[in-house]
């Protein structure tokens, strides 16, 4: 299964951290290389869960042989370097403050945070001992953003799936560059079919939860990666995709509702749609199935599906082209 990869932050939040621990294999966050930054940066919980194998901290600088390039002016660094750019001769952004987001020291490659202060995107904070660069919420929500879809397509040594809470992080990694042609993607809710703890439970409950119900867990998760790696391969018949996982799908949930009632546990639906993107297909030749037929098949087992344009990955991995986009605050009834 493939591991969360969240952003534009270190520290996920409570929810999202239960979400990864019931449907994923675990979770990760971009961090500081800096051993002295990465302790300041990192929570107690997440080096326990560390620990476990179930965190897993990525350093973009420490990356060189699952990213080519980091470093010199191609893949990780050049995509970025490209962003910087456009994003520097585009609408004049806020003029920085002290009090804009700080990038820690070691996040980024140097080189990186060189070429945000002179494009003037940002403004070096030397007293810091733990923060290198303030900048405007947009310049960090696109750096993080950006290279967490790109770390997403070109590691090899684990699968990652980006995913965030903010949707202007969310939107500012799929936005298409300027002047740039997309691909086109389904976006799916699935909310209805994971739901999580209510804000509250502690993370020893979901752990025990996790251990005890692995069987229904993975079932579950299992029916929802097919479906979505299906609507990519199969984007010409969405239809067809969904009557064949509709049977799968509703056991599985059924199960796994089940488990839920058993472990005494209050549990929220919180809305959480998925980007799957199609890499051959202009967003125009997606074709929603007759929306009746969505409410009869698709509603049943508590999903939506839409369609969008998103940016191309600049090297794409065939098995995995998702982006998840999570509302804390967005209860569904």
């Amino acid at each position: 299964m493939p591991t969360l990869l969240y952003y534009p932050l270190v520290k996920p939040p409570q929810e999202i951290l239960h979400q990864a621990l019931l449907y994923w294999d675990g979770i990760a966050s971009v961090v500081p290389e800096s051993r002295e930054v990465y302790e300041e940066a990192v929570s107690n919980e997440l080096e326990d869960l560390q620990y476990r194998g179930l965190y897993h901290p990525v350093a973009l600088s420490a990356l060189g042989g699952s990213l080519p390039g980091m470093g010199r002016r191609g893949g990780l660094y050049g995509v970025l370097m490209e962003e910087l750019r456009l994003l520097a001769a585009g609408p004049p952004l806020p003029r920085v403050s002290l009090l804009d987001p700080h990038l820690y020291r070691s996040k980024i490659a140097y080189l990186l945070e060189d070429e945000v202060v002179r494009l003037g995107l940002g403004q070096r904070l030397d007293g810091s001992p733990y923060r290198s660069v303030a900048v405007p919420k947009e310049v960090q929500l696109l750096l993080i953003g950006v290279a967490a879809r790109e770390i997403a397509s070109q590691a090899i040594d684990r699968s990652y799936t980006p995913y965030t809470d903010q949707v202007s992080a969310h939107e500012t990694s799929l936005r298409l560059p300027a002047g740039g042609r997309g691909v086109g993607a389904w976006r799916v809710e699935l909310g209805r079919l994971l739901p999580v703890p209510a804000p509250g439970t502690p993370t020893s409950k979901v752990l025990a939860f996790r251990d005890r119900y692995s069987d229904e867990r993975q079932r579950l998760i299992a029916a929802t990666q097919t479906m979505l790696g299906d609507l990519c391969r199969n984007w010409e018949h969405p239809a067809d995709v969904l009557q064949q996982m509709r049977v799968e799908l509703t056991q599985a949930r059924k199960e796994y509702e089940s488990a839920a009632k058993s472990s005494r546990l209050a549990w929220v639906s919180r809305s959480v749609s998925v980007t799957v993107g199609v890499a051959a297909a202009a967003a125009s030749a997606l074709i929603v199935p007759d929306l009746a037929w969505v409410a009869g098949v698709a509603g049943s087992i508590g999903f939506n599906v839409a369609t969008r344009e998103v940016r191309p990955l600049s090297q794409a991995k065939r098995d995995h082209p998702f982006s998840y986009l999570h509302h804390v605050d967005q209860e569904l009834a």
